[in-house]
């Protein structure tokens, strides 16, 4: 209950209150979104940078003059952030890859971060300070996102109508190839689908001449490269595969990193192995078989059956062969979920990751499984 002489005062303030809440409630005046993320626009990303306070400006800063304050950065799970988009990028061009470049706060993206922040001589950290930020716009100072025109081939594709979910299915296609442009490119520039459909709204990505926004990385092809050309520099002498914190680190003959890659390692079913074991050989644009011995669950077949290659193969793009029976590192048709989902045994990486690593790696590097 409010005392006697403070009844005036009250009543005055709530008037006061309310005429305020009229005048805001006014047709045409919006309410600030000081939190909301800025529109995912080419410019965005390519001009978004850290605020001092561990947030992001994007747009030049235009945003945070205009409000007085820098946004902080947030990355919600429908939408992009643009400074977030950037830094995925910078990853992905120092080899400490995020996954597909999303614009979002995921965990492969997380740990790529910290590897990198290691890497630079900094402390561990799963966020974006101004120290790794630094470091990290040093490594480039191209824009992170670029327009590219599709191509005749691009649009003609050929492009599968659907890849069935079950592998019996599977043998029966001719091919294992992409479903649509946007699997392709989203795959080619080391995109997600969603960010790719984002960046491009209302584009047709099956339209020869069409300009799209991409991200700036090196794009993957899918050309077999020749042996004597192999492995390219710097050369892998040593591969790390860390089944708990589930990536892949490569290393040269002097344990330096060269790259770091999120991994999806073994299964409940079928665990993937520990200790030492050697690379054998590298396969492009493998086929797989299936062996009924693998017990594969929800594979009913009790033969051995034969699918054929293409980037929707379940071993990808790629095959390195280790040396140990029916144990390998390849692609996978399913990006995004890599480091999120288990493997058949084997090691999953992207299939622009399982490239860049299998061109890389020489014959008889060791191979270690890391268990904590």
């Amino acid at each position: 209950m409010i005392p006697t002489p403070w009844r005036p005062v009250c009543a005055a303030l709530l008037a006061s209150c309310l005429v305020v809440q009229v005048a805001d409630a006014r047709p045409g005046k919006k309410a600030p979104k000081e939190d909301q993320a800025p529109a995912l626009t080419a410019d965005a990303i390519n001009t978004a940078t850290l605020a001092p306070q561990g947030g992001s400006q994007a747009d030049g800063g235009k945003a945070a003059k205009k409000s007085g304050t820098a946004r902080k950065s947030k990355a919600t799970d429908d939408k992009a952030d643009p400074l977030i988009v950037k830094a995925q990028v910078l990853l992905d061009r120092a080899r400490f890859y995020p996954g597909a470049i999303d614009g979002r706060k995921g965990e492969n993206y997380q740990h790529a971060l910290s590897a990198f922040a290691v890497a630079q001589g900094l402390p561990a950290t799963q966020d974006l300070t101004p120290e790794v930020w630094d470091k990290l716009q040093a490594t480039s100072d191209k824009p992170a996102v670029t327009d590219y025109t599709l191509t005749d081939a691009d649009a003609a594709g050929p492009y599968v109508d659907k890849i069935p979910p079950k592998m019996e299915e599977q043998a029966d296609l001719k091919e294992l190839g992409y479903t649509n442009p946007r699997e392709m490119l989203a795959e080619r520039f080391h995109m997600s689908r969603d960010l790719v459909s984002a960046l491009n709204p209302g584009k047709p990505l099956d339209k020869a001449g069409t300009s799209i926004v991409v991200a700036a990385v090196d794009p993957m092809n899918l050309d077999k490269p020749k042996g004597k050309d192999l492995p390219q520099e710097p050369k892998v002498e040593r591969i790390e595969v860390d089944k708990t914190n589930r990536d892949v680190r490569a290393l040269g003959a002097d344990g330096k990193l060269l790259a770091y890659y999120p991994a999806s390692i073994g299964s409940t079913e079928k665990p993937a192995p520990s200790g030492d074991t050697k690379v054998k050989g590298v396969a492009f644009d493998p086929d797989y078989t299936y062996n009924p011995k693998y017990a594969f669950k929800g594979v009913k077949a009790q033969h051995k059956f034969t699918i054929q290659s293409g980037p929707n193969n379940p071993v990808g793009v790629v095959w390195i062969d280790l040396a140990i029976p029916s144990y390998g590192i390849h692609g996978t048709p399913e990006p995004e979920k890599v480091g999120k989902t288990e493997s058949h045994g084997c090691i999953r990486l992207t299939n622009w990751n399982a490239r860049d690593l299998a061109t890389h790696v020489a014959r008889g590097a060791k191979v270690t499984f890391k268990d904590d």
